[in-house]
């Protein structure tokens, strides 16, 4: 256990390394997710992070996270999976403020390749946003975080996602499909190009009300194009959008905005990234904001203390993790 990557609302994601690894192998160093039963619980995620774990098990692409293995013990789940080191796409956008068309172009078209290989295996992804996507070492992209994930064939009626990115079905719980991703692809592209979602108010009410009714407008510097893409992309009509058309994700790749995209290069890693992420050292983590150091205690399992099954025995939780 090294270092804190990244907290959310129920657990913590650790930088580890092996035991008896050597600390300048690439290949010792894994992020490790940490999710306190009890909160899991609590707010109601069981479903969530099993189904998580299910996903993330089956899906094989290079531009998405790889989950190595699970287990549990009396206090966390845990999620062991490849450390991507060049930290969240949030913050290189936010430090660059907005990104360029050819900057934006390139990691659209890693996503477009990484939604439509889901949306082939029934997978809704649904909280498509800047956080939840990380740059590995050449600045590929890797989606992370499937909480919201679930394999669906048809429509599906949960509210969840991050307000901003919430397509209007979502919303007005008409039951929503696989559109969704496209449309919160049409959020994050804006976003990129611009530098600020296009809906958002300072309560998530107000930004429903704009998803739902807002004109779609854009900064003067955002090209003809970029902005006939974005639209097609945010169409409020499902059976118009974009990606959800009978050519599927083939509509958006023969979009003119993508013109000379390479998508099988592309998909190789064969092309040059716009960002290469800085890597002082093996294992740095100098990606990622800095967080307080966790109680060890509470994680018992990443300190070798449960190898006994006798501690699970006495965990009223343990029934509900059992995919663990």
């Amino acid at each position: 256990m090294i270092e804190t990557l990244g907290t959310g609302t129920f657990g913590r994601v650790m930088l580890v390394r092996l035991r008896h690894a050597h600390p300048s192998r690439p290949e010792a160093y894994f992020a490790m997710k940490v999710l306190a039963k009890t909160e899991v619980v609590r707010l109601k995620q069981v479903e969530h992070i099993i189904s998580e774990r299910a996903i993330l098990s089956q899906v094989n692409h290079p531009f998405v996270v790889n989950l190595f293995c699970t287990f549990q013990d009396s206090k966390n789940c845990y999620m062991l999976m490849e450390y991507v080191i060049g930290g969240e796409i949030f913050s290189h956008l936010r430090r660059a403020g907005k990104f360029s068309p050819d900057v934006t172009r390139f990691y659209i078209a890693t996503l477009v390749l990484a939604i439509d290989h889901l949306h082939q295996q029934k997978i809704i992804y649904r909280d498509l946003k800047p956080e939840n996507l990380l740059l590995d070492s050449r600045g590929y992209t890797k989606i992370t975080d499937f909480g919201f994930a679930k394999r669906v064939d048809g429509r599906t009626w949960t509210l969840c996602g991050t307000p901003e990115y919430l397509a209007p079905e979502i919303i007005e719980s008409k039951g929503h499909s696989a559109a969704v991703d496209w449309w919160a692809l049409g959020i994050l592209m804006y976003e990129m190009l611009a530098g600020f979602p296009p809906f958002f108010d300072n309560h998530p009410f107000g930004t429903y009300e704009k998803i739902l009714k807002a004109p779609l407008v854009f900064p003067s510097h955002i090209d003809a194009v970029s902005r006939d893409l974005i639209r097609q992309l945010l169409n409020r009509d499902v059976s118009k959008r974009l990606g959800n058309l009978r050519g599927g994700a083939e509509d958006v790749k023969n979009h003119f905005w993508f013109h000379g995209v390479d998508w099988s290069a592309l998909e190789a890693g064969q092309l040059q990234a716009p960002i290469i992420p800085r890597r002082s050292k093996v294992g740095s983590t100098e990606n990622f904001s800095k967080y307080p150091p966790p109680n060890p205690d509470s994680m018992p399992g990443l300190r070798g203390k449960e190898a006994d099954k006798a501690d699970l025995d006495k965990d009223p939780l343990a029934h509900l993790f059992t995919a663990f």
